[in-house]
């Protein structure tokens, strides 16, 4: 049987994010967008309230809980923000190949004392010539005794200058190509560790986002997750979590362009009438409403066949594609309903435009999800 109802503690989380997205995080986002101030406050009121690092097990001090509620709160916390939602969320891509690897051991020592206090952490594997063609990448790695010598660059690292420790993705083998590709866990403050400076960026500016370079860096053997070789399978396979959540933050920032731009079209008379009363207007309001339903039924479907133990890839990447396109869309129509207003920086919709585009951008681009899809539907999957 099919339904689309949402459990009493679905619902409570829901409405707590939704309340934390409405108190806390809409005041504080033209703060955030002007300066780029890392929302340290704001991050520490949202961990207290257990919104952050939510899929980690209970048994590491996490919630335990699932992908669709992820999705929830995700939808919910981008519809306040997505620049300060992306700074709370970037945790989740750094953890997801962490709990699905690394020992007991690691697991103790760098994701138990995430849940008990706001600690950051960075998914390092994008590099400056090496972006959606993973395999390209150059850093590498090289067995020294009981330690690695981990040489290399990433670029657009979230969290890159906040993080305490990365995940790390290296060559160790490079003849094996994808398959000698060794993940490690890295931390910020290792000698031959070095932050860039922050990036100024387009949109979501309260995302902190830096080069990382690691030169000489000597990595302890105990730091790999999973095993040698095996880095490229954990580094992908944490986007068919995380691909959804990041949908969902779609759907959030589309709702918030939405619900402007249906507001302001009741407010504003042309001829007479409020604008929402022109059919050119309507349609693209309509359009708006519809698309929303649409990209939020592939997010959640996407979510519940991870929770149900299937296969998501594809429908991962058909609903990261769908709401990161939506989203684009719908603040760009957002603008064009307010007119000369939306393009000023006093009318929310702008800010929403610029933080729309990186959703086509980021965790693979739109192009790349349209490969993944057709690849899953050639091979029969």
């Amino acid at each position: 049987m099919i339904g689309f109802g949402l459990t009493d503690e679905q619902q409570a989380l829901q409405e707590l994010s939704l309340q934390f997205a409405r108190d806390v995080m809409r005041p504080a986002a033209t703060h955030h967008d002007q300066t780029g101030e890392y929302p340290w406050e704001i991050i520490k009121q949202a961990h207290e309230l257990g919104l952050m690092n939510t899929h980690v097990p209970e048994k590491w001090g996490g919630l335990g809980l699932g992908c669709i509620e992820g999705a929830l709160i995700s939808e919910e916390l981008a519809w306040g923000c997505t620049g300060i939602g992306t700074a709370l969320e970037a945790n989740g891509l750094a953890l997801q190949p962490v709990l699905e690897g690394a020992s007991d051991a690691l697991l103790e020592k760098y994701v138990a004392p995430m849940s008990e206090e706001p600690r950051m952490a960075a998914y390092a594997v994008t590099e400056p010539g090496a972006g959606s063609d993973v395999a390209g990448l150059r850093t590498t790695a090289v067995r020294k005794g009981d330690k690695w010598i981990l040489n290399g660059s990433k670029m657009w690292i979230t969290n890159g200058g906040v993080a305490d420790w990365y995940f790390v993705l290296a060559y160790t083998d490079p003849a094996k190509k994808y398959k000698g590709m060794t993940a490690f866990i890295v931390e910020r403050e290792w000698a031959g560790v070095e932050v860039g400076k922050k990036e100024k960026n387009l949109g979501q500016r309260a995302s902190d986002t830096r080069a990382i370079t690691f030169t000489d860096v000597e990595v302890p053997h105990e730091n790999i997750v999973g095993r040698e070789g095996a880095g490229w399978m954990l580094a992908m396979g944490a986007f068919d979590h995380t691909r959804p959540l990041v949908a969902a933050a779609g759907v959030g920032l589309a709702r918030a362009a939405y619900e402007h731009a249906a507001e302001y079209a009741m407010q504003r008379k042309t001829m007479g009438v409020p604008i929402a009363k022109h059919q050119a207007v309507s349609f693209m309001i309509a359009d708006m409403a519809k698309d929303i339903e649409a990209a939020r039924m592939l997010v959640w479907k996407a979510a519940w066949l991870k929770d149900s133990g299937q296969r998501n890839t594809k429908m991962a990447s058909m609903a990261k594609a769908f709401a990161a396109d939506s989203a684009h869309r719908i603040a760009s129509d957002a603008v064009q309903v307010f007119g000369g207003y939306g393009y000023s920086q006093e009318y929310p919709v702008e800010k929403l435009l610029r933080d729309s585009k990186i959703f086509q951008i980021y965790e693979g681009t739109s192009q790349i999800q349209r490969l993944i899809i057709a690849r899953e539907l050639f091979s029969g999957r």
